[in-house]
């Protein structure tokens, strides 16, 4: 259990430009200190906002870019200052690997909301070299971004709940809708959306799924165990539908109005953004002031909320739905994304790939 001191090499999968294409790129990762956790990585889920930030839509992309945040790994070497893992542990790394700890968002276990916070990637971390991702061989993280995954949980399994898992979990959560009995809407059903529908389920609410077509309702329905399933083009569906939910999971990642969700909800509902998007969205004043209905946001989770999802989880023997690739088929799989064409979350098994071809 030494301490880190010497600067290695791994190799990843990065973006060179906004086309967003990914190649082998060889880099040192940055100097480890004693808080620091050496992750040889087994796999990493692929998220829309890797899509975002391989493509530039959000307009900070920095060159070259390994992505992936919904990383699972071996812990192969830790720091000396490091308690809460050891070599051999199966480890998970999120969204995040920085923050100033200083701040009312860190103090109050909120550190995803920290304005100094340190991105997995596409960023710089506290000694001046860039961050890098998932989508590689190793990484070093400091001991507070990473959590133990519960004994018996498949590494492949876990990887998108670090991300997608979590988004859905912290806002039930934090506004307080755990309880049996709620009647919840998940629109969108993508990589964050079927988390919600089983997370919700798990939770004992009554979940409708709310999407542009039918084309996923048998799946809806009969594999994820949601109870309902809305068409938003179906006016008459939508109008039934009408002043009967507690809460909206907005998982969509592009543009969309919000009004024909905003019908949907009892009063004092909520409408809870999740997904990024990069451009305005639009709503009527009337339409949250007549149910004093709220739209609010949340994003990802903490770092405490992060483990308790995980162990919910376990106890609820909960696993996401995945297509796991090789990582020489990760731009296919970027396009198939984009596409949409994926149920419900590529996960990359990093650790059976060869990197450098």
């Amino acid at each position: 259990m030494g301490s880190l001191e010497t600067e290695r090499t791994t190799t990843g999968w990065a973006a060179r430009d906004p086309s967003g294409v990914l190649s082998p790129y060889t880099y040192t990762l940055r100097n480890t200190g004693p808080e620091d956790v050496f992750v040889k990585v087994m796999c990493c889920g692929i998220c829309h906002t890797d899509l975002h930030q391989a493509k530039n839509d959000l307009g900070m992309s920095n060159y070259p870019m390994v992505p992936g945040h919904e990383v699972v790994g071996e812990v192969l070497e830790v720091g000396s200052d490091v308690s809460k893992f050891r070599v051999g542990d199966i480890v998970g790394v999120g969204c995040l690997v920085g923050c100033c700890r200083n701040c009312r968002p860190c103090d109050s276990d909120n550190e995803q909301y920290c304005l100094k916070k340190i991105w997995s990637y596409n960023d710089v971390y506290t000694d001046g070299k860039p961050t890098q991702g998932g989508f590689a061989g190793s990484m070093v993280v400091d001991q507070k971004f990473v959590v133990k995954i519960p004994e018996g949980m498949a590494p492949e399994q876990v990887a998108p709940l670090l991300c997608a898992g979590v988004t859905v979990y912290s806002p039930l959560n934090h506004f307080g809708l755990m309880g049996s009995g709620l009647r919840g809407g998940i629109l969108g059903l993508g990589g964050v959306g079927h988390m919600g529908v089983k997370i919700a389920k798990a939770m004992g609410h009554h979940v409708t799924v709310i999407s542009s077509s039918d084309k996923k309702k048998v799946e809806a329905l009969e594999h994820l165990g949601a109870d309902d399933y809305l068409v938003s083009s179906d006016a008459e569906g939508m109008q039934k539908a009408a002043d009967s939910l507690d809460y909206i999971i907005d998982t969509v990642p592009v543009f969309h109005p919000l009004e024909p969700y905003l019908s949907l909800l009892k009063l004092d509902g909520k409408l809870i953004l999740t997904g990024v998007i990069n451009t305005p969205l639009q709503f009527v004043s009337p339409m949250v002031m007549l149910g004093r209905k709220s739209i609010t946001g949340s994003f990802i989770g903490s770092m405490k909320e992060t483990e308790e999802m995980l162990n919910f989880c376990k106890e609820e023997n909960l696993t996401s739905m995945i297509e796991v690739v090789k990582m020489d088929y990760i731009n296919t799989a970027m396009e198939r994304l984009e596409k949409n064409d994926v149920r419900y979350r590529f996960v990359v098994d990093v650790a059976g790939s060869k990197l450098d071809q």
